[in-house]
C-alpha cells in the first residue's frame, strides 16, 4: 500500500479561487489519481487504478523493490577504478532503460550515413599495434552514420541537439567502432545516470512534446539540478548545436581511450574528426526556418554532395597523454564532462576519411547498423571513465532488443570483413550454417577448431591492457570530478563576441519555453553565475529575472582556449558553397553562364533561382524562388539585365530572398540593372560583405563577392542586420 494513501488532503484554506461543480469533481478525480486512490466504485476503474505509480512520499527502489541508497554513482573498485558488473542497481536500471523503445533507437534515432574509405598518414606503430593504423597504402572501409540526439526518426534535421558521429571501421582485425558526438564532452559523469538524462530530455511523458528540441520543463530541471552537466549544455546552446552541415561538422570519441603499442606499452587517447572544409554553423532563425522548409536539409546536403562527387573529408587527429602524465591536469582524464585543450596537448593529425557512396538501402544500412564503443581492435583500449563503462555494457543490451536478436552482427551492414568463427549458436535470425560436430572450446572432434590465439603473436588476438585495479568496493564519485565550472568559463571565454551573443540568446529562447519560474532562476543564479556573471546578468535580463550574485565556485585552469572557437575553423575558398543566382526571364543570359563557369571552377555549386521556371535565354531554372528560398544557400548574386531585373524588384518573394540573406549575413552581389532589386528591398547602402557595379565590373564584383563567400558569414554586418526585417 501506498505511503501516500495516508497523506492529508490538500488544504485550499485561504484561496478564492471558484472552481466550478464539473471541474471540481475533475479536479478531485485527478487529485485522487496522483495519490494513488480509486476516485470512484466502477470495477473497470478499480483495475486501472491498481495499475497507477505514484512516487509522491516513496523511497526510490528497484523493479524488486529493493530500496536505492546512491542513484548518482556506479559500483566501482575504488573512486577511480573500473565498473563492477555485480551492480545489479545499474544493470537493471540501464537494462530496462536499452529496451525501452522499439523498433527505433532511444537516441539517435534521426540519422543520416554514407560509405567511405580510411587511410591513416604513416605508420602510428610508436603508438599502437592496431593494423589499420599502421599502413598508408591500405584503405579501411568505413560506414558513417550521423544522427541527432532527441527526436524521432520523423523529426527535423535543423533542431538544437547534439549530433551523434560513429565510424564502423571494417579492419582485417575485426569491425572497430568509434562512436561520438560533434562534442567533445557530455553532459554526465556516471552512465547511471544515462536513463535519466534522456528521460529528462526526450519528450515530455504526459504530452509527448516537444519533438527533437530540449526547450522545456523537465531538461532544464534535470540539468539546474545536476552542475556537472553545466559545461555540456553550454556547447548545446552555443551555434555548435545547429551544424551548417554534416559535412561541415566536427567529431570527437568523447572519452579518454588508450593506445597500446606491440611492446604493451600504453597511452591515454582522445579522438578528434576534423572536416576538411572546415566547421561552420546555421544562424538559430536560418535553423527554424529550415526546419519547416525543409525538415531533411541535413540528410539532403550530405546525399547530393556525394552524388555530385563532392566527396566529404574528415581528418581524424588524436590526442596522446603519457600515462605518467595522468594525473598532470588541473581535471581527471577520467571525467567525460571534460575536455583537454588543445594548447595544453595539440591534436596530432594521423589520417583522413573521404565518404564516397551513398547507401543502396536506408533501411538496410543506416537503419540496421549497429555501433558499440565495446569494438575495439588490438591496440585499442579502454580507460576507467565511469560513462564509457556503462555503454560498454549498454549498446549490445539494447542492440539486441532493438534489431530482434543476438544475431544482429550477421546483418550486412554490420558483418566484418575478415573471417569470425566462434561456437556461438542459434538464437533469432541466425543466418551462418555451421558445419562441424563440436561447438565448445576445447575440443578433439574438430581437430581443435577454432583455436585461441597467442596475444604476442604479430597477428595475435585481443589482450586487455593490464592495468592494475586494486580498491574497495564503493560506490561514489572521485573527488577529481568535483569541479563542474571551470571548463565551463574556458569554453565561453574562448567564444568571439557574436558566439558569445548566440548562446545568450539559446538560453533565453529555451528557458522562456520554461513554465516554472524555480527552474529559470536555478538556471541562472545556480548554474551560470558559477562561471560568468555577465552572462547570468543577460540572461536574467531576458527572461525578468532579478540579477543575479556572483556564484561561489572556484574556477581553476586556463582561462580560454582559441581553439574552441567555430571562428578559428573556418578554411579558405568557397568549394561546395551553394551560390544562388536570381534571376528572371530577361536577365542577362550570357552573364548567367560565365558566373556558372566561374564560380564551377572555385569549386562552388551555382544553382538558377527564378520567380518561375520559365527558360532563361535558353537556361533552365534549377528551382523557384518559393521553392529554394534564401535560407538554403550560402551567398546570392542578383544577375543584370533590365527587364528581369524589373520583374524582380516587384517580386515581394524576390525582394524577400535578399533581406533574408542580408539578414543571415551572407555574402551578397547585384551585378548591372540587378543593383534596382537591393534598392527595391531597401537594404543599406555600402553594406559589409554587399559588391555591386556595372556589367562591365562583373570580375571585380564576383572577385569581392567570394572575398565575402569564403568567410561564411560577414559578422562585421550583424548590427545593420538586426533592424533589417525579413
Amino acid at each position: 500500500m501506498s505511503t501516500s494513501e495516508h497523506a492529508p488532503a490538500p488544504s485550499n484554506k485561504g484561496t478564492k479561487e471558484c472552481i466550478p461543480m464539473a471541474g471540481k469533481a475533475n479536479t478531485q478525480k485527478a487529485a485522487a489519481r496522483s495519490a494513488g486512490t480509486n476516485p470512484t466504485n466502477d470495477p473497470k476503474s478499480r483495475d486501472l487504478e491498481r495499475n497507477r505509480v505514484s512516487p509522491q512520499g516513496e523511497a526510490l527502489r528497484t523493479n524488486q523493490g529493493v530500496k536505492i541508497a546512491d542513484n548518482q554513482n556506479t559500483l566501482r573498485a575504488g573512486p577511480r577504478g573500473p565498473s563492477l558488473l555485480e551492480d545489479f542497481i545499474m544493470r537493471e536500471k540501464i537494462t530496462h532503460f536499452d529496451h525501452e523503445r522499439i523498433p527505433e533507437r532511444i537516441v539517435h534515432a534521426r540519422g543520416s550515413a554514407a560509405h567511405g574509405i580510411f587511410k591513416v598518414y604513416e605508420s602510428m606503430r610508436e603508438y599502437t599495434k592496431a593494423a589499420f593504423l599502421q599502413d598508408p597504402a591500405v584503405e579501411t572501409p568505413v560506414y558513417v552514420r550521423f544522427s541527432t540526439v532527441q527526436g524521432p526518426r520523423g523529426s527535423a534535421d535543423t533542431v538544437r541537439d547534439v549530433r551523434g558521429f560513429a565510424v564502423k571501421f571494417y579492419t582485417q582485425e575485426g569491425n572497430y567502432d568509434l562512436v561520438g558526438n560533434n562534442m567533445p564532452v557530455f553532459f554526465i559523469q556516471d552512465a547511471i545516470k544515462f536513463p535519466d538524462f534522456v528521460h529528462a530530455v526526450k519528450p515530455e511523458a504526459p504530452n509527448e512534446m516537444p519533438t527533437g528540441g530540449s526547450a522545456h520543463d523537465t531538461f532544464w530541471d534535470f540539468v539546474s539540478l545536476v552542475p556537472e552537466s553545466a559545461h555540456m549544455v553550454l556547447w548545446t546552446m552555443s551555434d555548435r548545436a545547429i551544424p551548417r552541415s554534416l559535412r561541415t561538422m566536427e567529431g570527437f570519441g568523447i572519452h579518454t581511450f588508450r593506445f597500446v603499442n606491440a611492446k604493451g606499452q600504453a597511452r591515454f587517447v582522445k579522438f578528434h574528426w576534423r572536416p576538411v572544409l572546415g566547421s561552420y554553423s546555421l544562424l538559430w532563425d536560418e535553423a527554424q526556418k529550415l526546419a519547416g522548409k525543409d525538415p531533411d536539409f541535413h540528410r539532403r546536403d550530405l546525399w547530393d554532395a556525394i552524388e555530385r562527387g563532392d566527396y566529404p573529408e574528415f581528418e581524424l587527429g588524436v590526442q596522446i597523454v603519457e600515462e605518467a602524465d595522468e594525473h598532470k591536469f588541473d581535471f581527471d582524464l577520467l571525467d567525460p564532462t571534460k575536455l583537454i585543450p588543445e594548447e595544453r596537448v595539440p591534436v596530432k593529425i594521423i589520417g583522413k576519411m573521404t565518404l564516397n557512396r551513398n547507401p543502396d538501402n536506408f533501411f538496410a544500412e543506416t537503419e540496421q547498423v549497429a555501433f558499440h564503443p565495446g569494438h575495439v581492435v588490438p591496440g585499442i583500449d579502454f580507460s576507467n571513465d565511469p560513462l564509457l563503462q556503462g555503454r560498454l555494457f549498454s549498446y549490445t543490451d539494447t542492440q539486441i532488443s532493438r534489431l530482434g536478436g543476438p544475431n544482429f552482427h550477421e546483418i550486412p551492414i554490420n558483418r566484418p570483413v575478415c573471417p569470425y568463427v566462434n561456437n556461438q549458436r542459434d538464437a533469432m535470425h541466425r543466418q551462418a550454417i555451421h558445419v562441424g560436430q563440436a561447438s565448445y572450446e576445447p575440443n578433439s572432434l574438430n581437430d581443435g577448431w577454432p583455436k585461441e590465439t597467442d596475444p604476442a603473436a604479430e597477428d595475435g588476438g585481443f589482450e586487455s591492457y593490464q592495468e592494475r585495479v586494486d580498491g574497495t568496493k564503493i560506490r561514489v564519485r572521485s573527488e577529481s570530478f568535483a569541479d563542474h565550472f571551470s571548463q565551463a568559463a574556458l569554453f565561453y571565454n574562448s567564444m568571439s563576441q557574436p558566439e558569445k551573443d548566440h548562446i545568450a540568446a539559446a538560453y533565453q529562447f529555451e528557458l522562456g519555453k520554461v513554465t516554472k519560474p524555480e527552474i529559470r532562476a536555478r538556471v541562472v543564479n545556480e548554474i551560470l553565475a558559477n562561471f560568468d556573471a555577465d552572462l547570468a546578468a543577460t540572461v536574467a535580463e531576458g527572461l525578468g529575472l532579478p540579477a543575479p550574485k556572483k556564484g561561489t565556485a572556484k574556477l581553476v585552469g586556463p582561462k580560454s582556449s582559441p581553439a574552441l572557437s567555430l571562428m578559428n575553423r573556418v578554411k579558405p575558398g568557397i568549394k561546395t558553397c551553394k551560390i544562388a543566382l536570381l534571376a528572371a526571364p530577361g536577365s542577362d543570359g550570357a552573364a548567367i553562364r560565365q558566373l556558372q563557369q566561374a564560380l564551377g571552377g572555385e569549386g562552388a555549386v551555382p544553382m538558377l533561382i527564378a520567380p518561375t521556371l520559365a527558360e532563361i535565354d535558353g537556361l533552365a531554372p534549377d528551382a523557384t524562388i518559393a521553392g529554394l528560398p534564401s535560407i538554403m544557400f550560402d551567398g546570392v548574386i542578383v544577375v543584370g539585365g533590365a527587364k528581369g531585373a524589373k520583374t524582380l524588384a516587384q517580386s515581394g518573394d524576390a525582394r524577400h530572398f535578399v533581406l533574408e540573406a542580408f539578414k543571415h549575413l551572407k555574402a551578397i552581389a547585384a551585378l548591372g540593372a540587378g543593383r534596382d532589386v537591393l534598392t527595391a528591398a531597401q537594404l543599406p547602402d555600402h553594406a559589409d560583405g554587399v559588391a555591386t557595379g556595372d556589367d562591365q565590373q562583373s570580375a571585380d564584383v564576383l572577385k569581392a563577392f567570394i572575398a565575402a563567400a569564403e568567410q561564411h558569414r560577414v559578422w562585421s554586418r550583424a548590427a545593420q542586420a538586426e533592424s533589417v526585417p525579413a
